[in-house]
């Protein structure tokens, strides 16, 4: 953090929705995000989404000045996992996790690559962190599951505003239909984001990242031995997914690089994944958290999606 900027961050918004409490709502139990943001899938939208977050200086800045990433990337994706599926399959959690993330970024300020003071719940960065789901999760859906209908873009969407008031985020600084997001996401891609430092490490496969630290003791002194021979395709891979399945304009505002033989490349294995996942048994299909909800809303006589 820079000394001499701002003391003070942004007030705490007024919790929006109509749950016990006030709290605002999750999404609903079955729908759209449900079926989305559990299946292990997901786990190659989210380097996408990630990095397209630190594409905005502000959010860059702030990454680069205060986060763990480099030194403890494994617990801070960790961290960040289980935050994701707590706005989601977290119940009457879902509000408080919001407000623990708020709690966390109040001290977070400092001056971005273009000068500008920043703060890290300024509400139009606060916003962009959480507007990059929508269109990852929508672009990248269509190479791993399926193409969205028009309905379930708009469903998607709407669940999504609900998650971004989980946040804490005022309705104001949301736009509110998917007809109002697209010229916000053509104004950020146009004037806002750029390949800062942390981008620019993100996708860097030379990029030190040190060993797993998680799981059983011995399989992580397994893979601290082979670590030297298993990173370099492992970071090739991490590149591949994090450029392929980012929307190709935000690739392109950014100035990553991406092929027509790299294009055949990831369809080639997303056919594989769209053919392998669904038929895994449930436990393998679906991340602890996401199964859990979904067994605890089918046992009360919901239906589970997907």
């Amino acid at each position: 953090m820079r000394k001499g900027q701002h003391t003070a961050g942004p007030p705490e918004p007024r919790e929006h929705g109509t749950s016990s409490g006030n709290d605002p709502l999750p999404p609903p139990p079955g729908g759209v995000l449900w079926s989305l943001s559990g299946d292990v899938r997901a786990l190659l939208m989210l380097p996408a989404a990630l990095t397209l977050q630190v594409a905005h200086p502000a959010v860059g800045a702030g990454v680069d000045e205060h986060s763990v990433f480099r030194t403890d990337p494994w617990g801070r994706g960790e961290r960040s996992l289980r935050s994701l599926q707590l706005w989601v399959y977290g119940g009457d959690g879902a509000a408080e996790e919001g407000r623990r993330l708020r709690r966390l970024h109040r001290t977070i300020r400092g001056t971005d690559t273009r000068g500008r003071a920043y703060h890290a719940l300024t509400p139009a960065n606060y916003a962009w962190v959480h507007a990059t789901g929508f269109p990852v999760y929508r672009h990248a859906a269509r190479y791993l599951i399926r193409p969205m209908t028009q309905a379930q873009e708009r469903a998607l969407y709407a669940e999504w505003l609900r998650v971004g008031r989980i946040l804490g985020i005022h309705d104001r600084d949301m736009p509110q239909t998917i007809e109002e997001f697209w010229p916000y996401w053509e104004k950020m891609l146009a004037g806002e984001i750029e390949a800062t430092t942390v981008v620019r490490e993100l996708v860097d496969v030379d990029q030190p990242v040190p060993p797993p630290d998680r799981g059983p003791w011995p399989l992580r002194m397994i893979l601290r031995a082979l670590w030297p021979v298993l990173l370099p395709p492992l970071a090739r891979f991490r590149r591949f997914v994090t450029i392929g399945l980012m929307p190709p304009d935000a690739r392109a505002a950014i100035g990553l690089p991406w092929t027509a033989a790299q294009e055949r490349r990831l369809r080639r294995f997303c056919a594989v994944v769209r053919a392998v996942v669904p038929v895994l048994p449930e436990r393998l299909r679906y991340l602890p958290r996401a199964r859990a909800a979904r067994a605890a809303h089918a046992a009360a006589g919901g239906r589970r999606n997907g």
